[in-house]
């Protein structure tokens, strides 16, 4: 299952790599490009639904699915071979109703293997009658009772944005994170906006070993931390539109 939007220059790769899937269900949110004819040209059965944040759209789709078991995957992700046949055998006879497996990212040309980019446990496979989204409108997460099993196998991050598009779109989640934290009266002082990024670098860069993915793992984890304080300004800044702070 994956969600789509204007996603065609990556979604053939995706799609492949999920080949082996009993039924390959893309939910569209209006693409301008050719993302929708271009998955049913390679089979898969293609719903459109409006736009209703990242949690909601997904578990969308999953009701919207034809088995109880989903595999959700983006349009940038493959599943890596090993992966795959990791998943095969485990739904030939499920012993947990959900299953995480490490997500490898590259970025700026590099497979990450330390810090915030590998493993980033995934848990991207799962029965829906157990198991869903939650209704985060970013950082959205599978949530539901049972033990969740681990896969061996990677899921490939092959996101090709430029570093102008990715700046973007942490801006983008920075500023959904802060309103939902906002909601939920999270509140956002100087000391907190000064210590989350340092703490966030100090576990990635070092306890992490991000340090090992040479340049390209300090320039994710800076941006990471650049968009813990992001958020964490942006709670202060709605405390004092509100009056609150």
């Amino acid at each position: 299952m994956l969600i789509t939007r204007d996603a065609a220059a990556q979604l053939p790769a995706a799609l492949a790599s999920v080949a082996f899937c009993d039924e390959i269900l893309v939910v569209d949110s209006g693409s301008t490009d050719a993302t929708t004819a271009l998955a049913r040209e390679r089979g898969a059965r293609v719903l459109v639904q409006p736009w209703l944040g990242y949690g909601p759209q997904k578990q969308w789709a999953v009701s919207a699915a034809a088995h109880d078991w989903v595999l959700c995957i983006d349009a940038d992700e493959r599943v890596s071979e090993r992966l795959r046949g990791a998943i095969l055998a485990a739904l030939a006879r499920p012993r947990f109703p959900a299953y995480r497996f490490a997500r490898r990212n590259r970025f700026m040309g590099r497979a990450l293997g330390h810090g915030e980019g590998y493993p980033d446990w995934s848990l991207r496979l799962f029965d829906r009658r157990s198991f869903r989204w939650s209704d985060d409108a970013v950082h959205e997460k599978v949530t539901g009772e049972g033990e969740v099993g681990r896969l061996e196998g990677d899921l490939l991050h092959e996101s090709a944005e430029s570093l102008e598009d990715y700046f973007a779109r942490q801006n983008r989640y920075s500023s959904l994170a802060a309103q939902a934290a906002h909601a939920r009266g999270v509140r956002a002082g100087a000391a907190r906006i000064l210590l989350s990024p340092l703490a966030r670098f100090l576990r990635f860069y070092f306890l992490r070993l991000g340090f090992l993915d040479g340049l390209p793992g300090l320039v994710h984890i800076l941006i990471g931390c650049q968009a813990s304080f992001a958020k964490y300004a942006k709670i202060a800044a709605l405390q004092r539109k509100d009056g609150d702070g």
